[in-house]
Order: C-alpha cells, then structure tokens, then sequence
C-alpha cells in the first residue's frame, strides 16, 4: 500500500476558499488493465489506418501517449521524435548523496492532488506501470487535512483583521447582489473578473498568489474563462458565483464538466483514494517518467529517436491513401523523410505552429521560471511548517526585489523521500515578472537571490549544505484572454489533416502534470475510437457541466 505522510498545504485552502470544492466518492472498480478504449464500432480500429504513430515530444505527455498506444494497440508501429538529448519533459528528478543518505530534488513538480478525474488518470497509470508501493501520500486524516477547516476560519478571520484584506470580507458578502456580465462578454482576464465580482483587494492577493503558484502568471493577462472555468460558468448560470457555491454547497454536489463526469463513469485500475490529498513517489516525480521510457525501450514495437527534431509536416494523398509526411534533423544534420498513418503532437502549441501552420498557437506565450532547491543538513530551521508559502502581486518591491514567486517546504511536504535528516525547500524566481528579459540570472545569482529570499521572509541566514539552480526556459504556456475561442480556431484548422494530425499536452487543457497524462489518455482514446479528429474537440460550442452527487451524474 502506499506510504501516507501528513503536511500543511496553504496553496490547498487557499483553492477550497475559492471553489467551496464539496467531495462525493465516486463508483470505481479494479482492473488489471487499462480498459481499451477501442469497441467494435471503433471506426480507425476497424479499418486498420493506425499503423504507424509519430509522437513528437518526449515530455510526459509524449511518452504517456507512446505508452497508452503500445497497451491498447500492441500491433501499431511507435516512433517517438524527441528533441533534446533526455527524456521526461519538465519532471526532472535529482537524487544527491549527503552524508551517506540521499535527498531528492525536483527541478519540476514534486506533488500531485489526487482528487477527482484527472488526478485519478494519473493514479491509474502509475497503477499500470506497477508503481503503488513507490507512492507517497498525503491523506486527507493527516494534520494537513484535520486543519484544513481551521485553516478556512483562519483565512476568513484574516479577510476581515488584516489591514492588507480590508475590504475583501465584504467583498465576497456583496458579490452576491452585483449585476452578472454582459451576456455578449466572451473572456475575460483573471484579474478583472475577481476585480468585478469580488474587489481587487482579493484579486491583487489571494488569488495573485493562488495563480503564481500554478501559473507563475499574470492574472491581468490569463483567461479566467480558461483558469477558473467553473467560476465562469456560475456567474452566466446562477448571476452570481455565491449563489451557484451555495447551490453546490447545499445540495452536497460537486460541480463538474461533462467530460470529467464521463470519465469518472469508467472503470478504474486503482481504488479511489478518496481519502487523499496529494501525492508522490518515493523516488520523486521523475520515477513516472523513468518507468515509462523503461516500458517503451523494451517495447518492440517502439523506437526513440532522441536528438531529432521534426522540421516539417504535410498531408499527401497518394493511391487512395493519406500519409503524413515528417522531415527531421537527425544528429548528423541529414534530413529524412518518413511517413505516418498518424501524428500526435505532444510539443508546445508555439513550435507546431512552425512545423504545421495554425496561426492561433502562436499566440500562446510562455513563462520562465528559475527553481532553486536548497538542503540545510541535521537541523530544522523553519519558523513555521506547512507546505510553504506563495506571494501575491501586492507585495511591494523592497519586499521582493529578486520577484520571487514563492517558496516550498519540500521537507514538510514529502516527507519519506530523503535518508538524511534536514531542511529541504524550494524557491522560485521569476515567471511572469521575468517578462520580456533577453538574459536571466545565472546559477550564482540565482542562489543568492534565493538566499536573500529566505533570510528576509524566514530569517534563514545559514549557508546551505547542498544548492541547485536550474533555468526552466518557457516552461509554462499562459492562457491568455481569449484562449479558448483561439483553440477552437486551432481545431478547425487542424481539420484539413483529416483526422491525421492530433494534440495534447500543456499548450491546451492544462499546464499540470495530471493535466498532461488527462490529455495523453483522451488523444489516443480518440485516436483508437475514431472520435474527434483534433484532440480539441471540447473547445469547440460551448462546455457542458454537471452535478456529482451520490455517485449519479446528472447533466444540467
């Protein structure tokens, strides 16, 4: 069974204050396998046409595609284009010997929520690879979970005693008797929705923080159409987001789109554990992917080409059949051609639109981030515990001057990963603050500002036993205002493909490595059952919600 740990979450509570998420346990069941997708009615199946797949991107969306592939059709030829020298993506795990004992670095994400629907896809998966007994887990009866209503309490005392919430109390009280948007209002940003129903007293704090934590992004650039679609949609539904909360808090529902609501619908290779709050594994994040390049590599029917960039694709038909035709750089420069029955593009929105032409990814920027990972040995020098801290907008400058983004306690949040006894936490520095900047910090400046960082909020003056800096280069694309009608427009481009070339990854649906294995699974069950021809499908019409409540779905 897998380990449970127990830690604080303020990033968690902070999320609760603002979706009031209520949790009913969901019908699943066990299997040994990963339920094929693929029916008899399945059109691609049927016909033979997937015969040979090209993923680009070796990230983990690429490889969980690559893997959900080989599973489900072990007769399909596999070739995975990466173009960079590893594989994994942004999980980047880092095992470092101190003093006999070993700690773990994550230059990536380092914790997982378990909860519903795509939380559940990841389990699932690891389930598959045999990965259980190397889980780690925050249960939802830990200290964390146990604090979290006092923690709410907490949250609502400080609205209303702390001078820098002065007005955020009332607030969210008078959100209930404002006027609804404009019925032609398509999008908007983040900032200016909260601003609009809530104050910006709360938007420039709670919820800036809340963004840079998963986001590292601007709220007055993000779509809060594509960041908080929930929120959206009971505003356009109830006239207002307290009353659609209350009607979700009192009918005891969870609110959720459609498709999550399917997915919850089909059978499970894992037991929920609806008891959970995050999770991890025992060798960090990295391990999901190590598994998975393990699994391919033996696989056959799967070859890797690393080092090898895909420069071009095009659709040709040619004796009443269609191929897709991939040009790629190899190490020795040489350009090849091959041809696919199917593409599927695992890499950012922005480097397809090189390749392939669909003018609406270009408009999806991307943040960088710096991750430095700092190790005190043998003591514990933290004034206060819980998952960490994030900073919002509001803090002034001679309070952040290094524009960090917040700070993790990894050794409060993974406890069971390192042999050594000590003070392990993550700071990070830059993302969209870092805009526009043709030159970043280098390693040096790097650990010195993170230092700075520590001293000044937590009064960490001690020189570190071990110090990481890694430069994370457009590491999260931003859903800017508008995300959604442009993921359309990409859809129907992707049309003139034919059903040849799909997506998935962090570019569309999400920016979370549940969000990316979520996607991995919906692209190729679209793939295996002839649903869909994009992998964008749900961005087309408007989004379809439902209540899940005593394991009915119901749509509304």
């Amino acid at each position: 069974m897998p380990r449970s740990v127990s830690s604080a979450r303020f990033y968690v509570t902070a999320r609760d204050v603002l979706f009031k998420r209520q949790y009913a346990p969901a019908a699943c069941h066990k299997s040994s396998r990963r339920q094929p997708f693929a029916t008899q009615t399945s059109t691609a199946v049927i016909n033979n046409e997937v015969e040979d797949v090209a993923i680009l991107g070796g990230g983990i969306t690429g490889l969980a595609c690559a893997y959900y592939l080989s599973r489900d059709l072990p007769n399909t030829k596999i070739t995975l284009f990466e173009a960079t020298p590893r594989l994994g993506g942004w999980l980047n795990t880092e095992t470092v010997n101190v003093d006999n004992g070993n700690i773990i670095f994550e230059q990536g994400p380092r914790s997982l929520r378990a909860g519903l629907s795509n939380g559940q896809v990841t389990l699932d998966l690891a389930s598959m690879l045999g990965l259980e007994n190397r889980l780690l887990s925050t249960d939802e009866k830990s200290v964390a979970a146990q604090g979290r209503d006092q923690s709410l309490l907490k949250i609502i005392s400080t609205l209303v005693s702390e001078p820098v919430f002065k007005g955020a109390f009332s607030g969210l009280f008078f959100e209930l008797f404002k006027p609804p948007r404009h019925p032609g209002m398509k999008d908007e940003s983040v900032g200016s929705f909260f601003s609009r129903r809530f104050g910006s007293v709360l938007a420039d704090n709670l919820v800036s923080a809340f963004v840079h934590g998963i986001y590292a992004g601007d709220i007055n650039q993000l779509s809060v159409r594509s960041i908080f679609p929930k929120l959206w949609f009971l505003e356009g539904r109830y006239q207002s987001v307290g009353k659609g909360l209350w009607k979700s808090n009192r009918s005891g529902a969870l609110l959720m789109a459609e498709e999550d609501l399917k997915l919850l619908q089909k059978p499970s290779n894992l037991v929920k554990m609806k008891d959970w709050g995050a999770f991890t594994f025992i060798g960090g994040v990295g391990e999901l992917a190590n598994t998975l390049v393990d699994k391919l590599e033996k696989n056959p029917n799967v070859t890797i080409q690393k080092e090898t960039a895909v420069q071009s694709l095009d659709l040709r038909k040619a004796n009443s059949e269609i191929k897709i035709n991939v040009i790629r750089a190899a190490r020795n420069a040489s350009r090849i051609r091959e041809k696919f029955s199917h593409v599927i593009s695992t890499i950012s929105g922005v480097n397809l639109d090189k390749i392939a032409d669909l003018p609406p990814l270009r408009q999806t920027p991307s943040v960088t981030v710096m991750v430095v990972n700092i190790f005190f040995a043998g003591q514990d020098l933290l004034p206060v515990h819980g998952f960490g801290y994030l900073l919002p907008r509001s803090v002034p400058f001679s309070e952040n001057p290094e524009r960090a983004l917040g700070v993790v306690f990894d050794s409060e949040v993974t406890i069971g990963q390192d042999t050594v006894p000590g003070t392990k936490v993550t700071v990070m520095l830059g993302g969209h603050w870092w805009d526009g900047w043709q030159t970043y910090p280098d390693e040096d400046e790097g650990a010195r500002m993170a230092k700075a960082v520590l001293k000044r909020h937590l009064g960490i003056d001690k020189e570190p036993t071990v110090i990481r800096v890694g430069l994370q280069k457009d590491c999260i694309p931003q859903y800017t205002v508008g995300h959604r009608e442009r993921m359309a427009q990409t859809s129907s481009l992707l049309e003139r493909f034919e059903g040849r070339l799909r997506v998935a990854g962090s570019s569309y649906k999400g920016v979370g490595l549940n969000d990316c294995v979520r996607a991995a699974s919906d692209v190729v069950q679209g793939l295996i059952d002839g649903a869909g021809k994009t992998g964008l499908e749900s961005f087309v019409g408007e989004p379809h919600w439902g209540w899940l409540k005593k394991n009915m779905p119901r749509p509304i």
